[in-house]
This record gives C-alpha cells, structure tokens and sequence, in this order.
C-alpha cells in the first residue's frame, strides 16, 4: 500500500486532470468544485446508481487490463 503525501496525492491527480482535460478545463473543473461545495460522496453514489456490481466490476477488471500497475 501506497502512503504518498497530501502533495503526492495533489501532484499526481493535477496530472490526471491535465492530462485528460487540459489546462483551461482542469480550472474550471478546480473552480466548480470550490464554487458549488457539493457532497462528492453522494455526487458519485448517484452517478453509480443505475450500475449493477457486475457491471462495476466487469468495467474495474477491465479497466485494470488497461492501466496495469
């Protein structure tokens, strides 16, 4: 198990966002999250709520062949 820092954890998911959504989305999703204080537990537990487990765990499994540790 991994014990990576508060700036480890910061560092590495600014990357992610990077990444994935550029610069100038990466500020909006940043200033969207400190702008509407949402509950993130309860934002994910609705995205997820027409997911059955198999298919979460069909998609986790899968995505773990893609993005091997």
């Amino acid at each position: 198990m991994n014990n990576a820092s508060t700036v480890e954890i910061m560092d590495r998911g600014i990357s992610c966002l990077l990444e994935k959504l550029g610069t100038v989305e990466t500020e909006r999703f940043i200033s969207v999250l400190l702008r509407e204080r949402s509950d993130y537990t309860r934002w994910r537990q609705k995205y997820f709520a027409d997911v059955s487990s198999d298919e979460f765990h069909e998609a986790a499994v899968e995505y773990g062949k893609n993005h091997p540790l």
